[in-house]
Parts: C-alpha cells; structure tokens; sequence
C-alpha cells in the first residue's frame, strides 16, 4: 500500500498526517514546539528560532518511526508552514542563519515600512500583489532587516519563507516558493505569477537575487538521502510546501472553486478558490495563489471564537444554552438586533475602538436575545465583506464551533446557502499530504 505524508509546520506544533490513495488517513503524530515565539521587551516584536521549526519536524518524523508505522510506504512528501514567517540563510548546506530568528505572522512591527510601500506604490501595491502593505507580511520585514541590520543582510545568500525553507531541508538543496505562500509577502505579483521587480528594488536593490525562485503547481523535488534514517525512500518525490491556508483549502476539499470555507477559530477566516485573480474593492479581503493551480481569495476577522466564548462567560451561560438553547427561544433575525464583540481591534472592516457594538439596549435583553445578536451578527458581517469573492451555494464550516448548531443556522442564513459542518482534523497537514499524492502521480 502507498501513503504520503503531510507535514504542518504552524505555530504552536509540528505534525505529520499520512493518508492513503483513497484520501483516509492512516497515521497522525505531532510535537509541540517548547516556545512558539521568543519573549522581549517590545510587544509588537514577535520572532521564533527557525531551529527549533527542524527539530520539531524531525521528532515528529521519529515518532511517526518509532510508533511502529511502515515508513517505507511512503511515496511522497508534502506540507505547509505558517504563514509569512521567513529564514534568513547564509548557506543551506552547511546550514548557516545569517539571522538568528525568524519573524512570525504575530510580529506588527514594521508599520514604518508599510507606509513607505504604501506611499511609493499606493493602490497598486494591493491590486498587483493581493493585499496592501501588511506589517507581517515578508517585503515590510525584509525592508526592516536591511535597513536595522545591513550587514547582516549583505551577508545573506538566500531569504526563505518557511514553507520553502522545509521543502529546501528535505530536498537538500534550495527550493523555490510556491504561488501559495508566496502570494502572502506583498512581492510577488499575481497577475504575472513572478516577483515584482519595482516593489523588490524598492525594498532593496540586492533583494532579487537574495530571493527563490517562484514555482508554480507541477513542480517537485526527491528527497534526500539523509531522511533514510526515519525510514523514507530517498528520491521520493517533495511537493513544494505552501501555507497553512492554502494547504486548508486543499485539505478541506475545497481548491476548485465552487464550495467556500468558514473557519471558525480564534479569529474567523473565509476562504475560497478562484478561477481568475482579482482584488477585495473594499480592501480587506486578501489574495493567494492556490497550489492546485489558479488563486484563493481571504477574509479574516480578528474577533472570532475567543470572543463568543467571552460572551458566553459574560452572560454566565454554558455553552448548550449558547449553542443551542439561544436560538430555541428567539426567532430568525432577533427583530433586527445585532452586535458585533470586537474585544480586540478588528481587521475587517479596520476598526481600533474596541468593545461591545450594538443597535439595541443590550441591559434590556433577554440573554438568548444577546448571544442570537452576537452570531447573527457576526455572520453577517462575515457574509457582507466576503460578497466580493462572489455566490456560493455551500459553505462548509470547520473549527470546534462548526458544531453549534445556532451558528450553522445562523452561517446559512446569513449566506442563503447550504452550510455543513466540515470537521476535518488537522486540515493543512491533510492539504499537504494531497499535494504529496498529486506529486507522486
């Protein structure tokens, strides 16, 4: 029997999920990372150890061994990385860091850079790349280490996305970056599928050659020799890694367009594929390349689970009454009330001001009048800035809260679409291990 594996490399863990030709999974492991980013002193700064990402990957490749599971059986490699996160190299082999930590999607603190992109290249920036100068993203990081750190820099052969980074170590030599990932950096452009020249200059005028190259679906590596002592096959062959989303929107069966997801996390993030590459008109949305070939739209919204579960406790509720008891006892629409628990500041639409929003007296509600008006309302604010991405007819929901039903009744009203709950475990490590079963075809 033939398995591929599928490596998450995300935030907070490394897993591996095997799958067999049929799509069903056979083996699952992971490892947590001892410190998913480094503590400083500057709250906006958010770094991890890019070594600490290698020997996370390979315990949990040791695991997978040592449990017993054939690794023989094997046939090809896939995976993601989170998101935006790069590794700065001197040289892969000897592997040497010219920089010894790795900014993270948490780090905000390059809004200096931002406004200098946005300031050279303004609207075209959004409508070239996907998104507008976003302080996580790679070119706004980039452009801060070479100005803070300019020998450093000088010293730096190859800049890497995490995702490319690992697809690089198992490959044993250097890799390109997908249009998945590589769409997340504010560098390459979508409608020619290669970096932009005049948004890398800019940044720096050594950054072109610093940078991979871009590969696009198709492309493979094999394995190196090395990763026999885990018991893979060497010369297997290695599908480009991509991004956590993208390798979801693969996982979740959705990377033909047709079927949208809703993922219902800490923060709620909607996302679809898309035949042809065009921009949020609002702004908000984001565009990546989708790994299976065209692009995916997404739209995140900052305030998602964490603040239901925050209503919740507020109102001294369990989770029953939240999810289920709420909505027996008020009608579809809630007579028009609506709120919006932006406890955090909120992306979409941009919003500082944080706190409980309403358009009623929330002190003379009833408590299922309040947690209708919190769902409701969130969903509908979900549905209203993701219009542009266009009509769906299903919408499957992912993440702990797709199983409440007050939440499905109230995604499918607010979308006029069939939803299903669509609970795939590890749904990026699953991606990864489709794209690893489409490379071995």
């Amino acid at each position: 029997m033939q398995t591929y594996l599928g490596i998450d490399c995300s935030t907070q863990s490394a897993k591996a999920v095997v799958i067999d030709a049929a799509g069903r999974t056979v083996a699952r492991e992971s490892v947590p990372f001892p410190q998913p980013y480094i503590d400083g002193p500057d709250p906006l700064v958010r770094h991890a150890d890019p070594r600490m990402w290698l020997a996370g990957v390979e315990a949990v490749l040791g695991k997978l061994r040592d449990g017993g599971f054939d690794m023989s059986s094997i046939a090809a490699v896939g995976g993601d990385a989170q998101q935006h996160a790069t590794v700065y190299l001197e040289s892969l082999d000897p592997l040497v860091f010219s920089r010894d930590t790795s900014p993270i999607w948490m780090d905000s603190s390059t809004g200096a850079e931002c406004r200098a992109l946005d300031a050279e290249f303004g609207e075209r920036l959004r409508l070239d790349t996907g998104s507008p100068a976003i302080e996580r993203f790679a070119g706004p990081q980039i452009m801060k280490f070479a100005r803070m750190e300019p020998d450093a820099f000088a010293r730096t052969a190859r800049i890497h996305l995490l995702s490319s980074f690992l697809t690089s170590w198992f490959a044993g030599e250097d890799a390109g970056i997908d249009v998945g990932d590589g769409a997340g950096m504010n560098l390459l452009n979508l409608k020619t599928l290669d970096w932009d020249r005049a948004v890398c200059d800019f940044i720096s005028p050594s950054l072109l050659s610093k940078l991979p190259k871009v590969v696009r679906p198709g492309t493979s590596y094999r394995l190196a020799a090395r990763f026999a002592e885990y018991g893979l096959r060497p010369g297997i062959p290695v599908a480009p890694f991509t991004g956590d989303n993208p390798a979801s929107l693969v996982g979740c069966g959705a990377a033909e367009p047709g079927v949208a997801v809703l993922s219902l996390g800490t923060s709620d993030t909607f996302f679809a594929a898309m035949a042809d590459f065009r921009t949020d008109p609002a702004g908000y949305g984001h565009v990546f390349g989708n790994p299976c070939g065209g692009f995916m739209s997404l739209v995140c919204f900052k305030n998602g689970s964490l603040a239901r579960e925050r209503v919740k406790d507020m109102l001294g509720v369990d989770w029953k009454f939240f999810d289920e008891t709420a909505f027996d006892l008020t009608e579809p629409g809630n007579g028009g009330k609506r709120a919006l628990p932006w406890f955090e500041p909120e992306i979409t639409p941009r919003c500082d001001e944080t706190g409980l929003k309403t358009n009623f007296d929330w002190d003379a509600a009833s408590d299922a009048e309040r947690v209708r008006a919190v769902v409701e309302g969130q969903m509908s604010n979900i549905a209203e800035h993701a219009a542009w991405i266009g009509k769906f007819d299903r919408i499957r929901l992912t993440g702990g809260a797709s199983r409440s039903r007050g939440i499905r009744e109230a995604a499918a009203r607010a979308f006029g679409a069939e939803v299903e709950a669509f609970d795939v475990a590890d749904s990026a490590a699953v991606g990864g291990a489709m794209l690893a079963r489409a490379a071995a075809v």
